[in-house]
């Protein structure tokens, strides 16, 4: 049921979704030569001459020491978010009449993930790195907030970025010099053809020596610790960008495939359907679900589901008084005790009406491995009787137990 309160004005209203949370977040990385990069890779990807191709190639050309190479990493996060936004995330089903997918069948896609996982596996979908924040983390703040204690990645990430751009080092000057000189070549490039490569290429090889110098001089403390959280950093990064890209890119085939699991186990409830799943299927896992189903569902009982162990032993209580049990609670009661032991699927009773009353005790007792030399026949009682409400005490909790194997996810 939805809240009425305010429904009125949500539907009069535009959500205006965006990733300009992310985008602010990412303004405040922009320090230092990371100013540069970033502008540099905007030029590159909004660049209206240069060919997919070529754009693919300078990208990898200046990509030669990837962890000071901020302006890509960012850049691809933004344009990640984005697409996920206007839904160009998901491939297009059909190319001859291509319909985009958006940004509410995504939500949608990763809400109904949230429930099968459960329902299939037993476990959240975060165990599955298939929670909300492993499809959309990025759109979610995942960089600026954590809850295990550890400074998020931005906060990190602005701090290394600041020690060393506060350092002024030349080396770091010399590549915001030759990020600046790439972009205002690229920016100067009218002609759709292979005239400028060289060119292109000469510019290109001086950002990749100057990450090299850069990074050497960042090689020692004080700022080799800053180099290495900006590489962790910039790997996490990554690491979350490729988790939802490659999450959300098989979203739909996962949901189908999970309900289609489920549809399937539906046919077990057919025992003709189940024999026929048994053959079709070459899987020993699906032949063995189906071959042991009716075995499972008969050992299923509501009234052994227990939350916790430490209330199995007040179900078995309650589950042997349901059945009148202990129906026997004197050991002086000799024929009592007797006649119950001639209930025990484990004693062989035959002859046992030719035999007095202490005679089956005492022979109950030694098929039962119950001691009966240089005891008295009360004591033989006593024990016998401990034994068989043992006995039933010991087959309620093998129920106890198939109906918790039957009713456990595996």
């Amino acid at each position: 049921m939805a809240v009425n309160k305010g429904l009125r004005s949500l539907v009069e209203a535009s959500p205006n979704f965006s990733n300009q949370a992310l985008e602010n977040a990412v303004n405040e990385l922009k320090i230092g030569w990371v100013i540069k990069s970033v502008e540099l890779d905007t030029a590159i990807e909004n660049n209206t001459v240069l060919t997919t191709s070529q754009k693919n190639d300078l990208k990898d050309d200046i990509n030669n020491i990837a962890h000071l190479n901020l302006g890509r990493v960012l850049g691809d996060l933004i344009r990640h978010s984005a697409s996920i936004i206007d839904g160009t995330i998901i491939p297009l089903e059909d190319l001859d009449n291509p319909v985009p997918a958006t940004f509410l069948e995504i939500l949608q896609n990763v809400q109904t993930v949230q429930g099968l996982i459960p329902e299939l596996y037993g476990v959240p979908a975060t165990d599955k790195k298939r929670s909300v924040n492993d499809h959309l983390g990025t759109l979610n703040n995942i960089f600026l907030s954590t809850t295990d204690g550890t400074a998020p990645v931005f906060i990190t990430l602005r701090e290394s970025i600041e020690f060393i751009a506060t350092a002024n080092l030349a080396t770091e000057s010399a590549l915001e010099t030759a990020y600046d000189d790439l972009r205002s070549f690229i920016a100067s490039v009218t002609d759709d053809s292979t005239d400028f490569q060289q060119t292109l290429d000469t510019f290109a090889t001086a950002v990749a020596n100057a990450h090299t110098n850069f990074n050497n001089a960042l090689a020692s403390e004080p700022y080799l610790t800053h180099r290495t959280r900006i590489t962790e950093m910039r790997d996490k990064i990554n690491t979350q960008v490729a988790l939802e890209n490659s999450n959300l890119v098989g979203i739909d085939t996962y949901i189908e495939t999970l309900s289609n699991n489920i549809s399937y186990t539906t046919l077990a409830e057919d025992e003709e359907m189940r024999q026929l799943m048994v053959r079709v299927a070459q899987d020993k896992t699906w032949q063995t679900y189906f071959e042991d189903y009716q075995t499972n569902f008969n050992n299923l009982n509501p009234i052994f589901t227990t939350d916790t162990d430490s209330d199995k032993s007040t179900v078995i209580d309650q589950v042997l008084a349901s059945r009148g049990l202990p129906d026997v609670l004197d050991p002086l009661d000799l024929e009592a005790v007797a006649n119950k032991a001639k209930r025990d699927t484990r004693v062989d009773t035959k002859n046992y009406d030719h035999l007095r009353t202490e005679q089956q005790i005492t022979k109950s007792c030694e098929q039962l491995g119950i001691r009966t030399v240089n005891r008295s026949i009360y004591d033989q009682s006593r024990s016998l009787l401990n034994n068989l409400n043992q006995q039933d005490r010991d087959i309620v909790a093998n129920e106890l137990d198939l109906n918790e194997s039957s009713n456990t996810l595996s």
